[in-house]
């Protein structure tokens, strides 16, 4: 981590700010997927020393690319760029990871890497207790000046940069001493002993390959079909105040929590998981907890947790993934046939529908009118604090994958969230009941109509059959 950074432009800017907001950090949501890929991209242009990167997944498509650009353009102007991404879902990114390491001011490093680069299968057949454990932590961070974390991962679906499925996610935008904790908690995974070279497991880049990517990334931006998101890109609000130095930020006392990365060796100390730490962070609940997963599992400890807090009388609402929306079917057996005990103890449970594109819409965030399916991980407690991150709730990443978050002591923040089960969720999501002869139905708010569905809606017979099997096999440890 470099601390002298004050000197840079970020730190002209931004440590008189946090001067100015003793012992708290500047926070801003980062809930519009365009104003989310605009940040990524405005950091690594700010940028004077450093860029230190860490996600789950980054694709080689539209977003990506322009990213892995931004990072080149960064180290070109001088900038150390380190760039550490788990090793699961780099398919097809070896000669592009080759030749952004071969830059002498990028290092790129893989966490927990297959040996075996190509069949990847094979990998997990010969050592799957070790590569069935993922770094799933995203953050972003510049100049240890500003940081983005949260849910997103680096891909065209989590930037509304597709005309497929997109994610409706979370990220926030943070200033202030809790950016350090992010960059010294990147230093502990860089150096740690799942971090490995990129130039020990991959094949090196020809001499000539980073003039071919500089040739053939700068043209990225002229391309008919990237020019006009960009221009998208370039026409939000966000962009408009970030060039007016107007962004506004809540300022609010913020603690990073984290997983050891020991926990991909299965060597973690329970103590140090973040689960713990969230848990002794956010406290004993007195009034309302709202909670949004995409892959919520929350297993028979967890829904004797839920239900127990309903029975002190606070209210527990909780928004996942619909069958028909979710992305991974299989995560959604461990969810639903703990539907029934939850609704009995009293939980509220809505399901995000699978939205249909309305063109004389814009997209308007995590539950706007693009076709989406939930990635948020969020949790507000009491309208007093929240916690945004990569944690899933749901057992992998309690007890498998290493996650990162923040938990924010916000009235403010968690008033907006606790508002969104006021508003946008109930007409973009189904609300699920139980009748009184204990079967399931679901309520749809269409307008001004409400719409009673006795099937899981928007399903077919088989799929549901499908999930009913999954949910008996005793996979859920995986989930």
């Amino acid at each position: 981590m470099l601390q002298d950074t004050g000197d840079t432009r970020m730190g002209r800017r931004l440590e008189p700010l946090a001067a100015a907001h003793p012992g708290k950090s500047g926070i801003h949501p980062l809930a519009d997927s365009l104003d989310a890929f605009a940040a990524r991209v405005h950091l690594a242009r700010s940028a004077d020393r450093s860029l230190d990167i860490q996600y789950y997944i980054w694709r080689k498509d539209t977003t990506g690319m322009l990213l892995f650009r931004a990072l080149y353009e960064a180290a070109e102007r001088g900038v150390r760029v380190r760039l550490l991404l788990d090793d699961n879902n780099t398919q097809g990114l070896d000669p592009t990871l080759a030749t952004l390491d071969s830059h002498p001011n990028i290092e790129v490093r893989l966490f927990n890497p297959f040996v075996i680069r190509s069949p990847r299968a094979l990998g997990f057949l010969t050592d799957f207790s070790r590569l069935n454990r993922r770094m799933h932590n995203k953050s972003f961070t510049a100049d240890n000046q500003a940081t983005i974390i949260g849910g997103r991962n680096v891909g065209d679906e989590y930037f509304g940069a597709t005309d497929g499925v997109l994610f409706a996610d979370l990220d926030v935008l943070a200033v202030g001493p809790v950016v350090h904790q992010v960059s010294t908690d990147f230093d502990r995974y860089w150096a740690s002993d799942s971090s490995y070279p990129a130039d020990r497991l991959l094949r090196a880049a020809d001499p000539e390959a980073l003039a071919e990517f500089e040739a053939v990334t700068g043209r990225l931006e002229q391309r008919p079909v990237i020019a006009p998101y960009l221009q998208a890109v370039s026409k939000t609000a966000f962009i408009e105040s970030l060039a007016a130095g107007t962004l506004p930020l809540e300022w609010a006392a913020t603690r990073m929590v984290s997983d050891d990365p020991a926990k991909a060796l299965g060597k973690a100390e329970r103590e140090r998981t973040l689960p713990v730490q969230l848990l002794e962070i956010l406290g004993r609940p007195d009034s309302e907890v709202a909670l949004i997963s995409p892959y919520f599992v929350p297993t028979a400890i967890g829904v004797d947790a839920f239900v127990a807090l309903a029975a002190r009388g606070v209210r527990v609402h909780i928004l996942t993934n619909s069958l028909e929306a979710t992305d991974v079917s299989v995560v959604h057996s461990g969810y639903a046939h703990r539907r029934k005990p939850l609704l009995e103890g009293g939980v509220e449970l809505y399901e995000m529908r699978r939205l249909s594109p309305e063109p004389e819409e814009g997209r308007s965030g995590p539950l706007g009118s693009s076709p989406s399916s939930l990635h948020a991980k969020t949790i507000a407690v009491d309208r007093s604090r929240v916690f945004v991150g990569s944690f899933n709730f749901d057992p992998r990443s309690t007890w498998l994958n290493t996650e990162l978050g923040f938990v924010i002591e916000s009235p403010t923040l968690a008033d907006r969230l606790e508002d969104l089960f006021l508003g946008p969720i109930n007409q973009n999501a189904y609300q699920v009941k139980l009748s009184e002869t204990g079967q399931l139905y679901w309520i749809e708010h269409r307008n001004d109509e409400i719409v009673r569905h006795d099937v899981e809606p928007g399903t077919s017979l088989w799929l549901r059959a499908w999930i009913g099997f999954v949910a008996l096999l005793p996979i859920e440890w995986l989930l």
